[in-house]
């Protein structure tokens, strides 16, 4: 090899292996598409052909059985969305409350309501809930008179436990996550921090909590379930009675129980889509 080959080879650029790019990934929520609804629809009808196949030509078939008592399921659902609804507005008045307790600048209520949201949003729902429903008596009497306290009313103060630990821990990150130019722009006209928090800070926190405060109500929707293990008649409890009515069926199992599936997959869908839309209007991240 020749002098001149061997300076062309030195000046040549030498091959390096660059290293692989990283791209920056953001975990999200899954989101369901329409046609897994199509999907779950077609899913909830094969069931209920099969169930249909199976059943005996004396009685009723299972479709025709969820028809019978549809107005009864649907009445124990409507129940099952009032438990959620009073469960939240107990919940976030709470949680709102607790929030604000945390960033308080006493040191003993900060840290008092730090271990209350604590000690509530790790504690399970259904443990939750029997400690309330045994703990809180039947009835209570105020100035002689006596007020009682059905089941229902119980297990709605135990699933607000939970709500009101979550919800502070959202007002809380939604405080947090205000720019502190914000306090000192009222600061410098002579607002005070009552006024900083409420006319300032925790209007410009309701695009942030609005999200997540859906999220969990949809959460406490289907947890209402929970509510059939102590007693309390909602759907899931409907359910398994109109099962028993209707002679103990074993091919009205899967029917009945997915009609309850459906109707609150059809509740809680709706709700992650418009909570998804908000995300992207308010572009949460």
């Amino acid at each position: 090899m020749s002098t001149k080959d061997t300076q062309m080879r030195a000046d040549a650029p030498l091959p390096v292996l660059l290293p692989f790019r990283i791209e920056p990934t953001r975990l999200g929520t899954p989101r369901l598409a329409p046609v897994h609804a199509l999907l779950f629809g077609a899913g909830l009808a094969l069931f209920a052909g099969t169930a249909w196949a199976q059943a005996d030509n004396a009685q009723l078939p299972p479709l025709e059985v969820i028809v019978k008592w549809a107005p009864l399921l649907l009445s124990g659902f409507a129940f099952n969305i009032l438990i959620s609804m009073i469960a939240m507005a107990i919940g976030t008045g709470a949680g709102l409350g607790v929030g604000l307790g945390m960033i308080s600048e006493n040191p003993l209520l900060a840290r008092i309501c730090w271990a209350l949201t604590q000690f509530f949003r790790n504690a399970p729902w259904l443990v939750l809930l029997f400690f309330v429903m045994f703990l809180v008596p039947f009835q209570v009497t105020i100035f002689g008179v006596q007020i009682p306290l059905p089941d229902w009313v119980k297990a709605t103060v135990g699933f607000s436990l939970p709500v009101m630990a979550n919800v502070a821990e959202i007002v809380r990150g939604a405080v947090r996550s205000v720019p502190s130019t914000q306090w000192e722009a009222a600061e410098s006209l002579a607002f005070t921090p009552r006024q900083t928090m409420w006319r300032i800070i925790l209007p410009q926190c309701v695009k942030r909590m609005l999200p997540p405060w859906m999220n969990l109500y949809s959460l406490v929707t289907m947890a209402t379930v929970q509510a059939s293990i102590v007693g309390v008649s909602e759907m899931l409890t409907l359910t398994a009675q109109v099962h028993t009515a209707e002679g103990g069926r074993p091919e009205l199992f899967a029917p009945l129980y997915g009609f309850a599936l459906f109707c609150f997959f059809l509740y809680c869908y709706p709700i992650d889509r418009f909570t998804a839309r908000l995300e992207r209007r308010f572009h949460i991240r």
